[in-house]
C-alpha cells in the first residue's frame, strides 16, 4: 500500500472520479422529468417515481454480486466493463415506448452501475492509507457530485428543449467515452492490475457476506446509511416536482436549482481536509445531521423558491458531511473483503435510496410537501445522534 495518493494513483483516480461522474448524472437524471413523464404516460407521480426508485433498487440488490467478484477478479477492469454496460440501458430508456419499458430500462442501467462507485471506493481503500483516505474520497467524489448537479441539470434542460429521450440518449453517449477511457487505464497502468489473493484466503460468497455481517460496527455502518439514503434521497427526488407545483418554476429551472446540492458537496470537498483536522469524525457528521435537518425545514416552509438555493447547497453540505464519515468507515469495516463491504455499504444506501423514494411519492401526493420534507427533518435528528453516540463508544472500545 502506498503512504498517499502517489502520481501513479492520480491518473486512475480521476478516471474512476469521471466514470463515477456519469453513474451519478444517470442516478438523477430522472428527477426533474417526473411531471413531464407523469404527462406523456398518463400516470400519477407515485407511478412514474419508479423510474427513481427502480434505479435505486437494482443498485442496491445486486451489490452483492459485484462486491465479490471485483476482490476474486480485480475492481478496475469490472469498474471499466460495467461502465460499457450501462450504455445499453440508456439506449433501452431512450428508445422505451412505455413507461414499463422505461422502467425496466432504468432498472438494467441501475444494475450496471452498481459495479462503479462502490468498486471504485473499495480500489481506493486498497491503495490509500486510512490516514489519507477521508480527503482522498472526498476529491474522488467531486466527480460524483458534478453528477448530481449535472444529472438534475441535463435532465430538466433536455425535457425542457428536445425531449427528455435525448437526455438518455446523452447519457448513453456518456457512459460509452469513459468506459473505454477507463478500459484503456486498466490495460496499461500497473497499479491498476489485479493481484489475486492466496488460495488459502478466497472465499465464497456467502462466507465473504458473513463475514462483513460478523463486524459489529459493519452492523451499524449499514444500518445508518440505510436510513440515511431513504430519508435524504427519498426528499430529495421531489424536490424539482415541488418546486414546479408550487412555484411554477420549469423543469429546467428546477433541475438548475437544485445543483445547489451539488455545490454544497464542492464546498464540503475544498474544505474536507480542514473539517476533519478541526472538527474530527464525531462533530463533522453531527454537524451534518443538524445540516440536512435545517436544509429540509427551508424548504417545507420557504415563502418563495429563491429559500431553496440556500436551503439545497446546506443540504448538499451537510450530507456530504455525513456520509464521506460513513463512507471512510465502510472502506475500513472488513479489510480483508474490503470490495465486498464497500458493496454490501452501496447496496444498504441504495435499498434505503429506493424505499425512500417510494415512500416520498405516497407521502407528497397524500399529504403533500410540507408533511414529506418535515418528517425529513424530524428524521435526521435522531438518526444523527444516535450515529454519534455509536461512533463515540465504538472509538474508545479497544482495537
Amino acid at each position: 500500500m502506498t503512504s498517499a495518493p502517489d502520481r501513479q494513483l492520480g491518473r486512475p483516480i480521476f478516471l474512476l472520479s469521471a466514470a463515477a461522474f456519469a453513474s451519478a448524472v444517470s442516478a438523477r437524471l430522472c428527477d426533474p422529468m417526473l411531471p413531464d413523464l407523469s404527462r406523456v404516460f398518463a400516470a400519477s407521480p407515485a407511478e412514474v417515481a419508479h423510474v427513481v426508485s427502480g434505479f435505486a433498487l437494482a443498485y442496491g440488490l445486486v451489490q452483492a454480486f459485484f462486491g465479490p467478484l471485483g476482490d476474486r477478479l480485480g475492481k478496475y477492469r469490472l469498474i471499466a466493463l460495467t461502465t460499457l454496460l450501462c450504455t445499453l440501458g440508456s439506449l433501452g430508456a431512450a428508445l422505451a415506448g412505455s413507461l414499463d419499458g422505461l422502467v425496466v430500462a432504468r432498472v438494467l442501467t441501475g444494475a450496471a452501475a452498481a459495479g462503479i462507485i462502490p468498486l471504485s471506493m473499495a480500489w481506493i481503500g486498497d491503495k490509500v492509507p486510512y490516514e489519507e483516505r477521508q480527503h482522498t474520497l472526498a476529491r474522488f467524489l467531486a466527480g460524483q457530485i458534478a453528477g448530481v448537479i449535472g444529472g438534475q441539470f441535463i435532465g430538466g434542460l433536455f425535457t425542457d428543449t428536445v425531449g427528455w429521450r435525448w437526455a438518455f440518449g446523452f447519457v448513453c453517449m456518456l457512459y460509452l467515452v469513459i468506459g473505454l477511457w477507463v478500459l484503456q487505464e486498466s490495460r496499461r497502468n500497473p497499479q491498476t492490475h489485479h493481484v489475486p489473493a492466496p488460495a488459502a484466503e478466497r472465499r465464497g460468497l456467502v462466507a465473504q457476506v458473513g463475514s462483513v455481517f460478523a463486524v459489529p460496527w459493519a452492523r451499524v455502518i449499514l444500518a445508518v446509511v440505510f436510513a440515511e439514503g431513504m430519508i435524504v434521497f427519498g426528499g430529495m427526488a421531489f424536490v424539482p416536482l415541488y418546486l414546479h407545483d408550487r412555484f411554477s418554476l420549469s423543469m429546467s429551472g428546477a433541475g438548475a436549482l437544485m445543483g445547489m446540492f451539488g455545490l454544497g458537496g464542492l464546498t464540503y470537498i475544498f474544505l474536507a481536509k480542514g473539517l476533519v483536522r478541526r472538527l474530527g469524525e464525531l462533530r463533522l457528521a453531527s454537524a451534518g445531521a443538524g445540516l440536512i435537518a435545517l436544509a429540509w425545514l427551508l424548504v417545507a416552509w420557504g415563502p418563495g423558491w429563491g429559500w431553496a438555493l440556500p436551503a439545497c447547497a446546506v443540504l448538499g453540505l451537510g450530507y456530504y458531511m455525513f456520509h464521506n464519515t460513513l463512507q471512510t468507515h465502510a472502506t475500513q469495516m472488513a479489510p480483508q473483503v474490503r470490495g465486498t463491504a464497500v458493496s454490501m455499504f452501496a447496496s444498504c444506501f441504495f435499498l434505503g435510496q429506493a424505499l425512500g423514494v417510494s415512500a416520498a411519492g405516497l407521502l407528497y401526493q397524500t399529504q403533500g410537501a410540507a408533511w414529506l420534507f418535515g418528517a425529513a427533518a424530524l428524521l435526521t435528528l435522531p438518526l444523527g445522534g444516535l450515529f454519534a453516540i455509536l461512533l463515540r463508544q465504538h472509538r474508545l472500545r479497544p482495537a
